[in-house]
């Protein structure tokens, strides 16, 4: 099984900003202990990759699992944007970023870029995960990422799909492809 984890909260994440890989700031509070409350979510785990984000690295971490780094799972690139607070990004930003999978904010990715990084990332786990449970610690789009490339669907999904900080979302992984088995799960949190 893949198992595509999102790391804690942070400060910025509570603010509402939109966070890619320019701010790199740490886990606020309720974010560490969302990151210690999925270690039992993941235990047991053959492997765990973590983004190289700060965020999504310290989540690892609390696993009590050794981590890899690889770069293909940070945060899509904001570029000019990152750390704008959403509700002050333009109407016309918004519409046209929806429309077209093409488009990248000033400086920044695309949604096609994001998938054309991760697709790859995924795949170069997907045998591993086929008979072992392999942890990925990131962020919202490449989770959105992987969740189209399991569906077999455009990057666009991603407009229809929304994601919480310290979410699990489960693919399984077989001859036959990968398929979803779940999405967004965020039992293990309660109580904190």
């Amino acid at each position: 099984m893949l198992i595509v984890v999102r790391h804690g909260r942070t400060e910025a994440n509570a603010s509402g900003l939109l966070l890619g890989r320019r701010l790199d700031p740490e886990l606020d509070d309720l974010g560490r202990r969302q990151a210690h409350a999925l270690a039992a979510v993941v235990a047991g785990a053959a492997r765990v990759v973590s983004s190289p984000l700060r965020r999504a690295r310290d989540t690892a971490a609390a696993l009590g699992l050794p981590v890899e780094v690889d770069d293909r799972w940070a945060e899509i690139d904001y570029g000019e944007l990152d750390g704008t607070p959403m509700a002050e990004v333009e109407p016309a930003t918004w519409a046209r970023w929806r429309a077209d999978v093409a488009f990248a904010p000033p400086g920044g990715e695309s949604l096609r870029d994001l998938a054309d990084r991760i697709r790859p990332a995924c795949e170069d786990l997907a045998e591993e995960a086929m008979a072992h449970d392999v942890v990925v610690v990131t962020h919202v789009s490449p989770i959105k990422a992987t969740v189209a490339w399991a569906l077999g669907v455009t990057p666009d999904v991603s407009w229809r799909m929304w994601c919480a900080p310290a979410s699990v979302t489960r693919v399984a992984v077989s001859a036959r492809g990968p398929s979803l088995h779940g999405y967004n799960d965020l039992s293990h949190l309660h109580g904190l």
